[in-house]
């Protein structure tokens, strides 16, 4: 497929995902930069709902970077123990705080290579911050925006990297901080990965996976 096919399939499929979901936004809670790149933290390998319900909590005990940059060890992960893989997430929080206290004056940086510098932060996290918290076009590539950009064929790779790369080519900067929130509504509401409902599906004529039949429809 043409570089220029797959630009106006991307567009069609953007198109109708926001009409779909007209309110694309983040399923994380937050108030600042910094509650959002906690919870974006957390949110690895953790459902969006169980880090809502930690960070609640958590937000109240630590509401700042420097509060959490001075929180003990222990004491966090017991707050954060829930959301799996506790004890790398606690030390990582940490030790993002004290960086962000110590060299960016206790503010969450907005640029972007500052962002992917502080432990735990790869791109993807980087990508939520930037594009949510500071409106920077970004698009970070989750499980669903892996698995329906391939889907749907507009990518062939597991890289979020290069899924990040393609994705980009193919969609306006203007589009790319909701296409991740798009993908993710879609993905958890009819693109259910052990079970995609593809006869309801507003993209079937833009899937070659319904088209081939490679999908079971719920």
């Amino acid at each position: 497929m043409t570089e220029l096919f797959l630009k106006s399939q991307a567009e069609k499929i953007y198109k109708l995902l926001v009409e779909e979901y007209p309110n694309p936004r983040p399923a994380l809670h937050y108030n600042s930069s910094y509650e959002l790149l906690a919870a974006t933290i957390l949110s690895a390998q953790c459902t969006d709902e169980r880090v809502n319900s930690v960070t609640k909590y958590l937000f109240e005990i630590f509401p700042n970077p420097k509060m959490l940059s001075s929180a003990k060890v222990e004491d966090l992960e017991k707050i954060i123990f829930s959301t799996g893989f506790f004890k790398q997430k606690a030390k990582n929080l940490i030790a993002c705080c004290k960086k962000i206290v110590k060299e960016h004056n206790s503010e969450v940086p907005r640029d972007f290579d500052e962002l992917v510098k502080l432990p735990g932060v790869g791109r993807k996290t980087a990508s939520v911050v930037a594009g949510n918290a500071f409106g920077i076009p970004s698009i970070a590539v989750d499980t669903h925006v892996k698995r329906l950009a391939n889907l749907l064929g507009l990518v062939d790779s597991k890289n979020p990297d290069l899924i990040e790369i393609k994705l980009k080519t193919l969609l306006p900067e203007k589009h790319w901080i909701n296409i991740s929130h798009l993908f993710a509504m879609h993905g958890k509401k009819v693109c259910v990965a052990q079970k995609p409902k593809c006869r309801i599906c507003i993209l079937k004529n833009y899937c070659p996976s319904f088209k081939n039949e490679k999908v079971k429809n719920g």
